[in-house]
Formats: structure tokens, C-alpha cells, sequence
């Protein structure tokens, strides 16, 4: 950052700036738990020597704080995957079940925009496919924030939804599906091969918010890679331009992504349909009625309070599935 050219490159310039204050943060929570340690080290060699029982309960309330930030940090260590302190791109599909599962894809979209907040990440909409009726049938968004991909990575597969559907008027219970699918973001200066006769690119109206100009031109984007499948599209920016671009950096994360678990030796190797969320890849239900209940499928972690997982209180399901995926890799 001393060097007299640092600026000259304002990308470049911009992500070290973010890698510094990130490695800042690891070292200032560091230090601050270890002051932590020590404070309660002296309060209770205070309370021994002065055989104060009042300072007890003080104590233990420090003592299972300093525990609960620990177990984050512990936690934190656990991602340690290429693309993990990424920002994420986190898809919504509605599944089948009509209407009612046009809801539920909103009501996820809801979950996981409260819980980056609850994280002080910032949420960008790329892509949005409202309905008129109810609910969206698709959204694309982005979570800025160290390690978003690295928590959220969990969330890919199919997520089911069990209760009384609000819009049949019989009052039947019903079962709805949804799939997220989460890639990371790409830094710029990644580049891979992508042959351009492979592409697809179709351009059209934005249907999304963004005042008069967005939605009187083609400016949204769509791109499929045709030798897979894949399919892009953002909607996001005024500027067609801008939309390719990030459409393209999602293409190329999916397709990295694609190449890694196919484990072929470069993109142009890949065939085949994109079908890495398939709807037998249930991995969470929500259970709304007859009982409350959110229990991930792979790792049985459950809750009972439905309401505040939707309110973004999710992380019982990310920590669980972060520690099974790291005792099943040793």
C-alpha cells in the first residue's frame, strides 16, 4: 500500500484494501478475546482472594460469553476452501407447487436477506421474476461480506415447505418446494477459457425496479452456455453492458464450479445438462403444521421455533453442516 504506484490500478488497489481490513478484523478479534481471557483471569483471582460469592455470577455470565465468541472463531476456521472467504451468489427457484411455492421462494428470499443483515453483509439484487398473482418464481442476488460463500455454500439443494396454504380455501396442508443454488463471486483478474461460439446471449426488458430507463430497454441479460446447459441472467444495472459483465463472472464461477466436480481438466471438456440441484437433493424442511419444526436432512439438526428461522436465524444449520463437512474431509 506504500508503493508509489498502489493507485494506479484502482481494482486492484481496492482489493488489497479489502484483504488488509479483513486480516485487521482476524487480528482485532484475536486480541480482543485474549483481553477477554485475561480480564476474567483477574476478576476471578479477585473474587478468590476476597471470597466475594456477588462476583460469581458475574464471572460465569463473562465466562459464557468469551465461550459463545469462540465458537464462532472456532467456527470460522473451518472455512478454508479456495473460494470461501468470497463474496456468495445466492439463486432462488420456485420448485413445483404453484402459487404456493412462488411464496415460499419469497419467504426464503426474506430469510436469507435477514440474515446477511444480521451479519452486516450488504444484499444486491441481480435478477428478479416476480408474479403477478403471488410471490417470485425466481431471484439471483449477491451477499458482499468475508466468508459469505463460505457459510452460505451450505445452503445449495432443494428446500421443502409443509403448512396450511394461504391460498387454498379449503384450508388443506401442502407440501411446496424451492431450490437455492450458491456459487462464490469471481475476483476479476480470474479468467478461464470460454470458447464465445459455446454462448447464448439473448438480451431483454428488466422487469425489476431501476426507474423509467431500466424497463424501457433491453439492457437485462440472459446467457446459456449451450454445451452444458448452464444458464445465467442479470437485470440488476441500467447499463446492458454492466449486466453482461456480471452475468459472464457467474457463468464462469457456475462452470468452475461444474469442471471441479466433474473433475475434467477444462471447461471445454464439459457436457451435458446443468443439473447439480436436482429435486431429490432435499436437504431442509420446514414444517409449519401440524407441528413446528426445521430440520436439516444431513446433518439432523432441527429447531422448533419456525418464525425465527425465517427471521434469518439460520446458523445452527450452517455451523452443524460446516463441522460435518470438515470431520468427513479428514
Amino acid at each position: 500500500m506504500s508503493e508509489q504506484d498502489f493507485w494506479n490500478d484502482n481494482e486492484k488497489a481496492q482489493r488489497v484494501l479489502q484483504e488488509n481490513k479483513n486480516l485487521k478484523d482476524i487480528v482485532d478479534e484475536y486480541n480482543h478475546l485474549q483481553s477477554s481471557v485475561e480480564d476474567v483471569e483477574v476478576l476471578l483471582e479477585l473474587a478468590q482472594e476476597e471470597a466475594d460469592d456477588s462476583l460469581e455470577k458475574e464471572v460465569e455470565s463473562t465466562i459464557t460469553s468469551i465461550e459463545k465468541e469462540i465458537d464462532k472463531v472456532k467456527i470460522k476456521t473451518l472455512l478454508s476452501g479456495e473460494y470461501d472467504r468470497n463474496n456468495a451468489i445466492l439463486s432462488i427457484n420456485a420448485g413445483t407447487g404453484g402459487l404456493d411455492a412462488q411464496d415460499w421462494a419469497e419467504m426464503l428470499l426474506r430469510m436469507y436477506d435477514r440474515w446477511a443483515n444480521s451479519k452486516g453483509f450488504k444484499v444486491k439484487t441481480l435478477d428478479l421474476q416476480s408474479d403477478t398473482e403471488a410471490g417470485i418464481k425466481s431471484a439471483t442476488i449477491q451477499i458482499e461480506g468475508l466468508n459469505a460463500y463460505g457459510y452460505l455454500k451450505s445452503e445449495k439443494g432443494v428446500h421443502r415447505i409443509v403448512r396450511i396454504s394461504p391460498f387454498d380455501p379449503s384450508g388443506k396442508r401442502h407440501t411446496s418446494f424451492a431450490s437455492i443454488d450458491v456459487i462464490p463471486e469471481l475476483d476479476e483478474s480470474i479468467e478461464i477459457d470460454i470458447n464465445p461460439s459455446d454462448l447464448k446471449i439473448d438480451t431483454y426488458r428488466a422487469s425489476g425496479a431501476g426507474g423509467q430507463h431500466i424497463n424501457t430497454t433491453d439492457s437485462a441479460v440472459r446467457i446459456t452456455h449451450i454445451p452444458t446447459g448452464v444458464v445465467v441472467q442479470c437485470q440488476n444495472q441500467r447499463s446492458q453492458h454492466s449486466n453482461k459483465d456480471t452475468a459472464m463472472r457467474m457463468l464462469m464461477a457456475k462452470l468452475i464450479e461444474l469442471k471441479e466436480l466433474e473433475q475434467k481438466e477444462t471447461i471445454e471438456d464439459l457436457q451435458g445438462k446443468y443439473s447439480q440441484i436436482t429435486w431429490g437433493s432435499q436437504i431442509r424442511s420446514y414444517v409449519f403444521q401440524p407441528y413446528k419444526l426445521v430440520k436439516d436432512h444431513r446433518t439432523n439438526a432441527e429447531i422448533g421455533n419456525v418464525d425465527s428461522v425465517m427471521d434469518g436465524n439460520i446458523d445452527l444449520f450452517i455451523n452443524e453442516y460446516l463441522k460435518m463437512t470438515k470431520v468427513n474431509n479428514v
